[in-house]
């Protein structure tokens, strides 16, 4: 199996790679910098609003996965919902899956980043995060998938043990490590195709 990865050297990105190239999934890593990713079968400079660049990673591999987010370095929100919109045109009928966020789950009938407790800081990314997955829905890039960590997500232990739900959080809380787990178990056999799901610890 063949992955090419937009945003391989962050948080998220690195650790997919790793667990990844651990399952004998070959790994094209992807970033604006063209960074040499630990893991990787090769390293490229691009970004998913390459139009011709996503067309080409979706000819040459089996699913095209993005771990950017809308506050990537040297772009506005607008600029990474488009970007992102472009790359779902131009995955075609191959797979794509997104990393998306965790305000657009659900506490009752109201989303995470509409209730009192959410972080004013978060707001604004929790929106636009909120429109990746009304744009995947709408676009219907089939076959697509989102995953929503948990509230909170920062690198921890590996335990390779991790619960799923679909529109409700699964938890508070995820190390990075598994949510690359789960990642990568989705993107091996897939189980949520043309959805969105959500895992936690």
């Amino acid at each position: 199996m063949k992955i090419a990865l937009f945003g391989a050297s962050g948080m998220i990105g690195s650790r997919v790679v790793a667990e990844a190239a651990s399952r004998g999934i070959e790994v094209t890593a992807i970033t604006r910098t063209g960074t040499e990713v630990a893991g990787a079968t090769r390293s490229l400079s691009g970004d998913m609003a390459d139009a011709e660049l996503g067309a080409r990673m979706a000819a040459d591999h089996d699913v095209i996965v993005s771990t950017t987010g809308p506050s990537r370095t040297g772009g506005d929100h607008q600029e990474w919902l488009d970007a992102l919109s472009t790359l779902a045109k131009a995955s075609g009928e191959t797979r794509l899956f997104v990393v998306g966020g965790a305000g657009s789950l659900f506490a009752g009938e109201t989303m995470l980043k509409d209730t009192a407790e959410f972080p004013p800081a978060y707001k604004a990314e929790a929106e636009t995060g909120t429109k990746a997955l009304e744009l995947l829905r709408a676009a219907n890039p089939s076959p697509w998938t989102l995953i929503s960590p948990a509230p909170e997500i920062a690198p921890g232990e590996r335990t390779g043990t991790y619960k799923v739900e679909l529109e409700v959080p699964a938890g508070d809380s995820i190390s990075a490590e598994d949510f690359a787990v789960a990642m990568v178990d989705e993107i091996a056999e897939p189980q949520h195709i043309d959805a969105r799901f959500t895992v936690a610890n």
